[in-house]
């Protein structure tokens, strides 16, 4: 490297243009433009609002969200938390939030297991396997997603009643009131042996991180799985046998026109879940192909070359690659399917639109009802993109 290079004076940057008051110069231009374009947008904000409010003075409608705390009488089938008509409105609002996220979370989780297993099958070499995953891609992802819940809500409808229900295995009935399982009676030592269970599972974690790191240092590896076999499972069974929990399964009976006990899962439930589960998978499932397929194929000649297995390639070599190309589109589909679950008022869940809906109707407070689904479904659609870009910069490549 010359002299001349190194020099420090040839890195200092340019010195700066004095700024103009003068048409000519590009940054006065540019800042008039920027002022103008934002004093319209104000101007037409502005406009707006105090349009509304006049219209809204005028025909003496009420504003606000004091009708929150007003009593709702609006009846809900299905509720995560205790429910009733005599509620107020922001505790009716709350259920059909906590309802969406019933059908979301559940949606990605099954989504995620069922679209993943289709995709591989995709790739498979199996004619027969591959050619099946294959029509169920164009298949789903051609017909709308509307029509697909209302045909699975059909289906529900046309099984037998209550008496003649199909009994697939013992303790679990499939009938037009929805589907019946089995549940274990919950008790306060439940509960406990349950946070013992998770405190294992974080414990575990940071064992993990601990002997990953002394390998590093020592390359001597640790075994990992007898400490999370004694963290995750047999301390919460200690607990469990410590305090005396009863090991009791409620089996649903049936009791004049309906089925008693156990886990009850509504026909509006399960035709929403099965619907979004399967049209999301359809997209999954091409998510992954996609990315196992970036990944080179000498990865796959390597690691049969030192004797792997197939699935073992697949699971710790090119799995762990693809999940770079695999993580920015499954972020769209989890927000899609969460999104879509707004169709549910279609075949009658009750979910935050409809009770949102319900509740506009019988106020007539369309502006606040409609700002309630909307902040409702920004808050969660920010979360999951959050938290999937997070763990998107955590598996990403690092350069050194």
């Amino acid at each position: 490297m010359s002299d001349t290079t190194s020099d420090p004076r040839y890195k200092r940057r340019p010195p700066k243009r004095p700024l103009r008051l003068s048409w000519s110069d590009e940054r006065v231009r540019g800042i008039f433009w920027q002022i103008v374009v934002v004093a319209a947008v104000g101007s037409l904000i502005y406009w707006l609002y105090s349009n509304t409010s006049h219209n809204l003075a005028v025909r003496r409608i009420a504003t606000g969200f004091g009708f929150l705390n007003r009593e709702a009488g609006l009846p809900i089938a299905e509720s995560l938390i205790p429910y009733e008509p005599t509620d107020t409105y922001l505790r009716a609002l709350m259920v059909g939030v906590l309802n969406t996220l019933k059908v979301a979370v559940v949606g990605v989780v099954l989504a995620t297991i069922l679209g993943t297993a289709i995709g591989i099958a995709r790739l498979s070499k199996n004619f027969l396997l591959s050619r099946i995953a294959g029509a169920y891609i164009e298949i789903i992802r051609d017909l709308p997603l509307l029509l697909q819940l209302l045909f699975w809500y059909t289906i529900l409808q046309g099984l037998p009643g209550p008496r003649q229900a199909l009994k697939p295995m013992e303790g679990v009935v499939l009938s037009n009131r929805g589907l019946k399982l089995p549940a274990l009676v919950w008790e306060n030592p439940h509960t406990a042996a349950l946070v013992v269970c998770l405190l294992g599972i974080v414990a575990t974690w940071l064992y993990a991180r601990i002997a990953r790191a002394k390998q590093m240092a020592d390359g001597q590896p640790r075994k990992v799985w007898p400490a999370a076999l004694g963290m995750i499972l047999v301390l919460p069974v200690v607990v469990w046998y410590a305090l005396g929990a009863p090991w009791e399964i409620e089996y649903p009976v049936l009791r004049g026109f309906n089925f008693r006990g156990g886990i009850n899962v509504s026909p509006e439930y399960f035709a929403l879940l099965i619907g979004l589960v399967t049209y999301t998978a359809g997209f999954i499932a091409e998510v992954v192909r996609a990315g196992i397929m970036s990944v080179n194929h000498g990865q796959w000649e390597a690691a049969q070359a030192l004797g792997l297995k197939h699935g073992s390639v697949l699971r710790l070599i090119v799995m762990p690659q693809a999940l770079r190309v695999i993580i920015p589109p499954m972020t769209s589909n989890y927000l899609n399917l969460t999104k879509n679950s707004s169709l549910a008022v279609a075949i009658g869940y009750q979910d935050i639109v409809s009770i949102a809906n319900t509740t506009l109707n019988q106020t007539g407070q369309a502006i606040e009802g409609i700002a309630i689904i909307m902040a409702v479904y920004l808050t969660i659609s920010l979360s999951i993109s959050l938290f999937m870009n997070w763990y998107n910069a955590r598996i990403a490549l690092v350069e050194r």
